[in-house]
């Protein structure tokens, strides 16, 4: 009997011991509390309370692994507590060790089946394991227990934006603040969802107020930076990235978009400080750069590898089960059909300059071999681009809104052979797709003109001229080189209207019209002085340019005046529709690509209506699609191999009319013999890539360097 009261001394001390830890902590007095806990302990190994305490302490300083020790014991000293075992969860968790968290929490809900804390932190594990339906089932759950669980609000919130469910997603910040008002991260989060519905300025409000609380919230004055570009707004945008900068010099996610939204007005000074500082960010691993920023600042195809796989690293999340879609057997091509499926993903099927560029090869397939299946993860905007694509496609899949896996999954359920994805790093890209490998052959093409970084994406299509021999390291993907343009420009049935006047456009009545109406990120410092060395080298002359940024006017009117070029010679044009937009070219006399992003679309905007375009290609893919498309079209002589040559050429241009319409007459013939214009030749040529692709998967053997000949059958 003196024994068991001793061992009940000891316990009832360790337990008093604990509770004045708790006392301790509530003071914030760390170290006497862990002290006391320790020596707790040494009364009663088995204490589980003490354990706990001390696995959140081991948690809080970051030493998972002796938290995860110490909760085990906790679960062994008291193998019917719930909380015990949610807390082995939490740290099972810190340790990216999913599935085990998860049965911790199922355990925890089996022993105490009204625990709202357990199937909140359930949801959270469910939602990382890429089971998004049982985590908001899960969530669900959680705030029907308790109502007002704040926290449960806003996981349930996160879980909706990661789907796409913005509305709701909204409705459940809203509910997590009005619990716990003056937390930023569900105010910051609902922003984010706000923006996501397009609903910009109420977004931007609503962190103004996050900051009016903290002024030094760096993660609302970042993505209060993303919201003022979207509203193309970029100075005060820089405003806010320069501002999180220097509360917090090595924010990840700042420089990135600031340098995009300096490139974006042309304030070149700014831009050249960003560029060079990402380029030494990428080279020392210390941030992730949005690939397509990375390749409009550097022209360095080796760069920008790292790049890309450093966001494929970052941003999508590892598969633990990759969808396996199986050879079909039979000789064939299948053993239920004859037709390679064909799947094109997309989040462009709209008005966008991706629709002319590939809705003439989705038309004219060769249906006797090929299914074609459009999937499309963007807003349906009611235009005759997005009609196209519908008609354009044996199956059309409206996936917007659905989570990677979803999307993933449908499109293994179709049994689709080849997915091509058309957007990679571009804007609404979705990688995470196809990290879930949902079909045989993965490929990247026409929407983002560089490398994926990614080893789920098997293939990169492009040209011999665009992937010349030799630049096979600077791509994940095995390389596929086309004869002639890599693309075949088919605008439909735009219907071009009546070229308008020179003074509706605002150009002068007369005068030597040099154009470039490329979005303005893509024009540097070197290349606008070029252009204002040609204005006076050609009096009267004026450059036409896109202007629907009033920064990026501002800037560039600016610029000029050092080059001694008066303000009113740089004209800007508005963005109006296709066909009025192709009209307008005719107004025009010679067309200036940049460099080191080229024009792509656009270029063959200005060839299809008879407008030259000068080009000077670099290193990278996107520097070399418009050398692409003027040596394809026959034109080899307006491709200039350095900026000093593209000056002489463009001046030779603009001061020897009969040299200048000698071009212009060549492009006035029958512009779809013209290679770049021709969809039958991609068709034949894009067809042949896909059948050797499928060739070499049914034999097993790995991806490898395709290049089609012009003598390919088609």
């Amino acid at each position: 009997m003196r024994n068991g009261s001793a061992s009940e001394g000891k316990r009832g001390k360790a337990a008093t011991l604990v509770a004045e830890a708790v006392e301790h902590l509530r003071c914030g007095a760390v170290a006497e509390a862990e002290r006391l806990l320790r020596r707790a302990l040494d009364r009663d190994p088995q204490q589980p309370d003490a354990l706990q305490h001390l696995g959140v302490l081991a948690a809080q300083r970051g030493d998972v692994a002796a938290a995860i020790g110490l909760f085990e014991r906790a679960v062994r000293a008291a193998p019917r507590s719930a909380d015990a075992r949610t807390n082995l969860g939490y740290a099972l968790v810190l340790a990216d060790r999913h599935a085990e968290a998860l049965a911790a929490y199922d355990e925890a809900i089996r022993l105490s089946p009204g625990y709202a804390v357990a199937w909140n932190h359930r949801g959270h594990s469910l939602a990382r394991l890429n089971r998004p339906d049982e985590a908001l089932a899960s969530y669900d759950r959680a705030v029907a227990l308790e109502p007002g669980f704040a926290d449960a609000h806003y996981n349930r919130g996160n879980l909706l934006t990661s789907v796409g469910r913005f509305d709701e997603a909204v409705s459940s910040y809203d509910r997590a603040l009005a619990l716990a008002p003056g937390r930023p991260l569900p105010a910051i989060n609902r922003a984010n969802a706000l923006r996501a519905l397009g609903r910009l300025d109420e977004a931007v409000a609503a962190l103004d107020r996050v900051l009016a609380a903290d002024p030094r919230q760096v993660l609302a004055l970042v993505n209060r930076g993303h919201m003022l570009s979207d509203l193309k707004r970029f100075p005060e945008a820089i405003a806010s990235y320069e501002r999180a900068v220097s509360i917090e010099p090595g924010h990840p996610l700042a420089p990135s978009p600031l340098a995009w939204a300096a490139m974006a007005i042309c304030d070149f000074p700014r831009a050249e400080r960003a560029a060079a500082a990402l380029a030494d960010m990428v080279r020392q691993g210390r941030v992730m750069v949005q690939p397509f920023t990375l390749l409009s600042a550097v022209d360095d195809p080796a760069l920008q590898l790292v790049g890309a796989r450093a966001s494929i690293a970052t941003t999508v999340p590892p598969v633990p089960a990759p969808l396996v879609a199986t050879a079909r057997a039979a000789a064939s091509g299948g053993a239920d059909r004859d037709r390679l499926r064909i799947a094109y993903l997309s989040a462009d099927f709209r008005r966008h300059a991706t629709v002319p560029l590939i809705a003439g090869l989705m038309e004219r397939h060769d249906r006797a071999r090929f299914e074609v299946v459009a999937m499309s993860t963007g807003a349906d905007d009611g235009s005759a681009e997005r009609q196209r694509i519908r008609a354009a496609a044996d199956s059309f899949v409206d996936a917007a809104g659905l989570t990677d896996a979803a999307i993933a999954r449908q499109i293994h359920a179709q049994k689709v052979d080849i997915l091509v994805d058309l957007n990679g790093h571009a804007l609404g890209g979705r990688p995470g797709v196809l990290a879930h490998r949902p079909a045989p052959v993965q490929v990247n093409y026409l929407g983002y003109p560089g490398t994926s970084g990614a080893d789920f994406v098997d293939y990169l299509i492009a040209d011999e001229i665009i992937l010349p021999p030799g630049c096979e390291p600077f791509y994940s993907e095995a390389l596929v080189r086309l004869p002639g343009y890599y693309a075949a420009y088919d605008p439909g049935a735009v219907s071009v209207t009546d070229t308008p006047s020179r003074q509706a456009a605002g150009l002068p009545e007369q005068g030597f019209v040099f154009c470039c109406l490329n979005n303005t990120y893509k024009i540097t410092r070197p290349v606008f002085e070029v252009w204002m060395r040609l204005l006076v080298a050609v009096p009267g002359s004026v450059l036409w340019l896109l202007g629907d940024t009033p920064a990026a006017v501002e800037n560039l009117r600016r610029e000029a005046a050092p080059h001694g070029v008066e303000a009113d010679r740089l004209v800007f044009a508005a963005r109006v529709p296709p066909e009025v937009h192709l009209a307008r070219h005719r107004l025009a006399d010679l067309f200036l690509d940049t460099t080191p992003v080229n024009a792509h679309t656009t270029a063959c905007d200005a060839l299809w209506t008879g407008l030259p375009v000068v080009t000077c290609p670099g290193r990278s893919f996107v520097s070399r699609v418009a050398a692409s498309l003027l040596i394809s079209a026959g034109f080899p002589e307006l491709v200039a191999a350095s900026l000093a040559d593209y000056e002489a050429l463009a001046l030779r241009l603009a001061t020897d009319p009969e040299r200048l319409a000698a071009c212009r007459a060549r492009l006035a013939g029958d512009r779809h013999k013209l290679v770049p214009f021709d969809v039958d030749r991609l068709r034949g040529a894009i067809e042949a890539a896909y059948d050797e692709m499928w060739a070499l998967h049914r034999a097993g053997e790995p991806p490898r360097t395709i290049t089609v000949t012009a003598t390919t059958p088609c």
